[in-house]
């Protein structure tokens, strides 16, 4: 069962954030979940498995919720798998998104089974008697809908007017049209999500559409790729909407399991500096100044950050040039030369050692800053 303030608890305690979502932005609750209004940007992804496999799919929901994903969709073709909805929302452990194609029935089933939302596509409920249908029903339950317009399935006036081409104002008017039938029924908790195989189309689309609503935006590159490339192209689409404040949830969409996913999601968040859950790791690159061997401290650097779970900036510097100066941001810091090291600490020395005790040094020093910083959230919490 979905435990409320134990999952708040995960997705609340230790975030270091620069902001959350934007405050202005609508606020919708999924589940437990608030999205937009200023909570916390929510990783997502979707099963791979066949929803009517009731034991894979658990199974996989619980190694994307132990890789950190916070919101899992599953696929909703047929009756099959609407009857297995029941059991796999009993057991997720985070809100299960229904994933509705085609036929108006299988919301109106997933909405009885418990989900905490459903994602539709632009015109695929059928007709208004339909769509009212499915909107009274997710109405009186509380549950969210979320519109996704994706690039290779826009309607066909859209793609007639825009010369059969995917334009960034043709997802936004697809979304819109469905914002306006589902709002004309007395329906406001709506997510939208505009995905797009041309990263440039995607980020235009939801800019474009930030302009016009508050309703929160999902993000995400339809088709990415395999993990490399795929990574990059999601990075690229999703980090720059995130630093103007444009988006509230997120999906990297790879040709992959779905639970290498999560990780570049965080690493996403982690790098526009929306959330951070682990140590982020920060090193000079290397040129001819460097005195010490850097890749091999950093790798013993990261072995000993690799069973932190609390959000520190750790940086290692190669020389005493640029070092300490690019160091100073850091909350701790290497920076070696010449057979010598510095511990710095918020951009002051706090130790000198030699070289062979430097590793030795910076972990006594992190575990003092780990104990403060559990102490200070302690105190934030009582």
């Amino acid at each position: 069962m979905l435990k409320k303030e134990k999952y708040l608890q995960k997705i609340y305690q230790g975030n270091i954030q620069r902001y959350g979502s934007n405050p202005k932005i609508r606020k919708v609750m999924v589940g437990p979940l608030a999205i937009g209004g200023g909570a916390p940007i929510i990783v997502q992804s979707m099963c791979s498995t066949d929803t009517r496999d009731i034991k894979a799919t658990l199974a996989q929901i619980h190694r994307l919720t132990e890789a950190g994903c916070e919101l899992v969709r599953v696929a909703v073709p047929d009756e099959s798998a609407s009857a297995a909805l029941s059991a796999i929302v009993a057991e997720a452990g985070v809100p299960v998104v229904a994933d509705i194609h085609f036929h108006y029935k299988r919301a109106l089933e997933a909405v009885k089974a418990g989900v905490a939302k459903i994602r539709i596509n632009p015109g695929n409920i059928g007709s208004a008697d339909r769509v009212k249908a499915v909107v009274d029903a997710c109405g009186s339950a509380g549950i969210p809908i979320r519109i996704g317009v994706n690039s290779g399935s826009l309607p066909d006036d859209i793609l007639d007017r825009d010369s059969h081409k995917v334009t960034a104002h043709g997802m936004v008017d697809a979304a819109l049209r469905e914002v306006e039938l589902l709002e004309r029924e007395g329906f406001h908790d709506i997510i939208v999500s505009m995905k797009a195989t041309e990263t440039s189309v995607m980020i235009e689309s939801n800019r474009l559409f930030r302009q016009k609503s508050d309703i929160p935006l999902h993000l995400g590159i339809t088709e990415a790729g395999l993990p490399g490339y795929g990574s990059i192209k999601s990075a690229i689409g999703i980090g720059s909407l995130l630093i103007d404040q444009i988006g509230e949830t997120i999906r990297v969409s790879l040709s992959s399991p779905p639970e290498e996913e999560i990780e570049v999601c965080w690493w996403i968040l982690e790098a526009t500096g929306v959330r951070r859950r682990s140590p982020e790791l920060v090193g000079c690159p290397t040129c001819g100044r460097i005195e010490i061997d850097l890749i091999e401290l950093m790798k013993d650097v990261q072995k000993i950050l690799k069973d932190v779970s609390i959000p520190v900036k750790v940086a290692v510097m190669g020389c005493v040039v640029n070092g300490p100066g690019e160091a100073r941001d850091a909350d701790i810091g290497i920076v070696g030369g010449k057979g010598k090291g510095m511990i710095m600490r918020n951009g002051k020395i706090v130790r000198s050692v030699d070289e062979d005790k430097l590793l030795s040094a910076f972990g006594e020093e992190l575990k003092i800053l780990c104990y403060e910083r559990e102490v200070a959230k302690d105190k934030d919490l009582s």
